[in-house]
């Protein structure tokens, strides 16, 4: 049994989102993050290389021997995310609609979340695809979260833009499913070990550690 990208994401709370000076930059951050118990990393397309290092990322396991859910964000051609499937990309992430995505990701049967910011936005992404990145999130704050829940409560929102680590629970207390994260997180290899220790809650059976 295979997990989903939506459960993992979830149970992981925490989405490092990685932009890297380069294709051999993103690949030792996704290998770190790895062995520190994360599971589900977004590579993102303003990486140079980044199809390379998502090459290089896809077959990697965690550090419980889970295969890892490598994604790929900043999609917002047909163009890159053919490449990132083709790559294997578990998931796509766009930071704002992007129909020529969405098209491609159902003709492929792709996972795909779809970034928003008003409303409106939000809610097409949720009716295509049950989930949402909710881009540039610190402009509406923890309230704008709780707000969206009170009307879609059973969407899945990934709010991400200007959040600092230390917020990551004000977040997720006020309904997101899980947090995008793009700097701040410890170099100290324990001490990203605990962060994500600390976050994560039980996922599906198909995520179940192989014992390793």
């Amino acid at each position: 049994m295979s997990c989903h990208p939506y459960d993992a994401i979830a149970a992981q709370r925490l989405l490092p989102v990685l932009r890297e000076a380069d294709a051999d930059g993103a690949v030792r951050r996704t290998a770190g993050l790895l062995a520190a118990g994360c599971r589900v990393v977004e590579l993102t397309t303003s990486t140079p290389g980044w199809a390379q290092a998502l090459a290089r990322t896809a077959p990697l396991a965690d550090a419980h021997g889970r295969p890892a859910l490598i994604g790929v964000g900043t999609v917002t051609t047909a163009g890159q995310a053919e490449t990132a499937l083709d790559a294997g990309a578990a998931f796509l992430v766009s930071p704002y609609p992007a129909p020529g995505v969405r098209a491609l990701a159902d003709r492929r049967g792709a996972v795909f979340i779809e970034g928003g910011f008003t409303p409106g936005e939000i809610a097409s992404a949720v009716r295509s695809g049950g989930a949402a990145k909710v881009f540039p999130a610190h402009v509406g704050g923890p309230q704008f979260i709780r707000s969206l829940k009170a009307v879609l409560p059973g969407a899945l929102f990934l709010p991400t833009g200007g959040i600092r680590p230390a917020e990551i629970l004000e977040w997720l207390s006020a309904g997101a499913a899980a947090v995008g994260i793009g700097g701040g997180l410890p170099a100290d290899p324990a001490e990203l070990a605990a962060v994500f220790a600390d976050l994560a809650r039980p996922c599906c059976t198909g995520c179940a550690p192989s014992g390793r």
